[in-house]
């Protein structure tokens, strides 16, 4: 019988009750916090769990091994047109946190901010999106650039792609929802100023239309993009190979740090047109087995502790940032010597006055936070939430593909 259970085991029948399977981005999280969670768990609980960690880095690719695959993942972080899809689709399972004791119940710790653009993607009018995740990272789309080859003057417009100064030193993103969301602003950015038309109904409704126009603006701007990058584009930038990307404002934090250390400077900034506002949440999959450790593991992660953590570690921003969390993030965050300007982030930490715990008292109007972090109110009343494109995802692919192709 031993021999068997051995056998078993090896064969993935281990004891799934101490087994917490979880499906991350990689790189995605401060390994130090993954390695407390189990002690966390049996100081809380009186029960022994093991992580079993695995990494991804398409989101479509990790769907994939859950809708097809039926893998009993306990913990998912995709981003929110997946979260959306897989609501669509039932795939998902409500997060117990009636589970949870009330002294360690951290889920409140999101950010109003965060739990609004978290229920636009809720299918039926009916349905709470918090039910079902919890936000973890969230973030802008924008330019990574270096000032000693390019004007910031040049950059208050995506049209920036399609400047011949930049010939054969634009980096791209290879994602095309989050290249579409952002250059179908421009590519109507007359009909936004006029008002016939809003971002949200713009990034969220893609049409033939839509598609065709975005499809130009990219190939007009081939002779300038000298690469479409997943994870290299940092160390492009760095080595200055590349003078511009469009990329997201993790990957430019992490991209301004690491050429910080080796006397380069990098920069970040986001178009007056507009831009996307994107999330990556923990979500229970339908297929889950240890659905306990996921809700303790998903709680654990939104403590304020571990959330700044996992920020300092990944160079992205934590979706922490409410009521019961502002002043412990902000006594970390809030530096007027690294950064003298002040950014209106009333919109992540709420209106009221923030008191830290020595007294001094935060206006939420007038912080001095890493923009590249927290963009200023004025920026984000111009940014869009993506949505899962639907039947209208096999559109953006042929697109993106005739684009890569096109010489």
């Amino acid at each position: 019988m031993a021999l068997v259970a051995m056998v078993l085991t090896s064969c993935g029948g281990a004891d799934r009750a101490h087994q917490l399977k979880v499906l991350n981005w990689a790189d995605y999280i401060d390994e130090e916090v993954k390695a407390g969670f189990e002690q966390w768990y049996y100081e809380q609980t009186g029960e022994k769990v093991e992580i079993v960690y695995e990494t991804f880095d398409i989101n479509e690719t990790a769907l994939t091994k859950i809708e097809v695959g039926h893998e009993d993942y306990d913990v998912f972080c995709p981003s929110e047109y997946i979260i959306e899809r897989m609501l669509k689709k039932d795939l998902l399972l409500p997060i117990q946190k009636e589970l949870i004791p009330d002294s360690i119940r951290y889920f409140d710790n999101i950010s109003p901010f965060v739990l609004d653009k978290f229920q636009q993607m809720a299918p039926t009018a009916d349905l709470q999106v918090s039910d079902y995740t919890c936000g973890y990272m969230w973030g802008t789309t924008g330019f990574i650039y270096n000032p000693q080859y390019v004007n910031v003057d040049d950059l208050h417009t995506w049209g920036a792609v399609l400047n011949p100064k930049f010939e054969n030193r634009i980096l791209m993103k290879d994602a095309f929802r989050d290249v579409y969301s952002v250059l179908v602003i421009y590519a109507f950015r007359d009909e936004l100023e006029a008002g016939t038309i809003d971002r949200d109904e713009l990034v969220r409704n893609i049409t033939p239309e839509r598609v065709e126009a975005v499809k130009q603006v990219l190939l007009e701007a081939k002779k300038q993009i000298c690469g479409w990058e997943v994870d290299f584009g940092k160390e492009e930038m760095t080595k200055g190979k590349a003078w511009l990307n469009l990329s997201w404002s993790g990957d430019a934090q992490f991209a301004i740090e690491e050429a910080e250390d080796m006397g380069v400077l990098l920069d970040y900034i986001v178009p007056d047109e507009g831009s996307n506002v994107w999330f990556d949440g923990w979500v229970i999959p339908k297929y889950a087995k240890n659905t306990k450790a996921a809700t303790y593991f998903i709680d654990y992660m939104c403590r304020a502790d571990n959330a700044l953590d996992n920020m300092d570690e990944i160079g992205y921003v934590s979706c922490v940032g409410g009521e019961n969390a502002a002043a412990e993030m902000l006594d970390e965050l809030n530096d007027d010597e690294e950064w003298p300007e002040t950014v209106d982030a009333s919109y992540f930490f709420g209106d009221a006055p923030i008191v830290l715990e020595d007294g001094e008292t935060l206006d939420p109007h007038a912080l001095h936070l890493n923009p590249v972090y927290y963009p200023d109110l004025s920026t984000i009343r111009r940014c869009a939430l993506m949505h899962d494109a639907g039947d209208a995802q096999e559109m953006l692919l042929e697109m993106w593909n005739e684009i890569k192709l096109a010489r």
